[in-house]
């Protein structure tokens, strides 16, 4: 991959934090910069639901997805093309790391499917736990079997790419972690979210249904930061 070295890292950005969030703590953008030790400098943002569009993949180093309000299955023009450029790309031997949403539209893109979890919003500080697939695993040999990331989803990948292997899993989601090509990962959870943005989220979220607030409140006393889900995000971007 000597190709991609002198070149930047894309950041897909398909989406933003809430206003309250954005104030206090960054858009997605920032918390990827910050929670992947990534050098402004070196990134490239393109905010596809802004219009934006992306060059060829070989312009690129690397390409990093966000995650998004939006649903992967609402299939918006912004998001296709997305997914049409990641074809591209992963054709290409670009190497990408997707979270949540970027998680969801990577399997889509690769004909995987997508959609509600039956068993609804999986939300907090949870316990990821590795799969057996993940001992050989490059990224994850030497990570410890059990680890809690920070997850807000209601879309899972529920069927998965042809070739694509589940790395991880949670007690809800048995596709937390996705290797779909040597250089190609994603997480279902959030490695760039830490302790703080989660606890702004669960406030977020207890205002606007008051009617769970105690539920939202109790999980965000569990709340915290997550530094081997987030290593995950900084062991990608160090190895470009």
């Amino acid at each position: 991959m000597a190709e991609f070295k002198a070149k930047p890292l894309v950041i897909l950005q398909t989406g933003d934090a809430p206003d309250v969030i954005r104030h206090q703590h960054g858009g997605f953008t920032d918390m990827f910069l910050q929670q992947g030790d990534i050098d402004p400098s070196s990134v490239v943002i393109v905010n596809l639901p802004a219009g934006e569009q992306l060059l060829s993949p070989e312009h690129y180093r690397g390409a990093v997805i966000t995650g998004s309000a939006a649903m992967v299955t609402e299939l918006l023009p912004w998001s296709e093309y997305a997914a049409m450029w990641l074809r591209d790309a992963i054709g290409m031997g670009l190497p990408i790391f997707g979270a949540c949403y970027g998680h969801q539209l990577l399997a889509h893109a690769l004909g995987g499917e997508v959609g509600y979890h039956p068993e609804g919003l999986e939300i907090g500080t949870l316990e990821i736990e590795l799969l057996p697939e993940a001992q050989q695993d490059p990224a994850l040999q030497n990570y410890p079997p059990r680890f809690y990331a920070n997850l807000i989803h209601s879309q899972s990948v529920l069927r998965l790419p042809e070739g694509a292997v589940a790395l991880a899993r949670s007690q809800q989601d048995p596709h937390q972690i996705i290797r779909y090509r040597d250089n190609v990962i994603s997480t279902q959870f959030h490695p760039e979210f830490n302790g703080p943005v989660m606890h702004c989220y669960m406030s977020w979220i207890a205002e606007l249904e008051p009617q769970h607030q105690a539920k939202y409140l109790d999980i965000q006393r569990r709340t915290s930061n997550t530094p081997v889900s987030q290593s995950l995000l900084r062991e990608f971007v160090h190895g470009l």
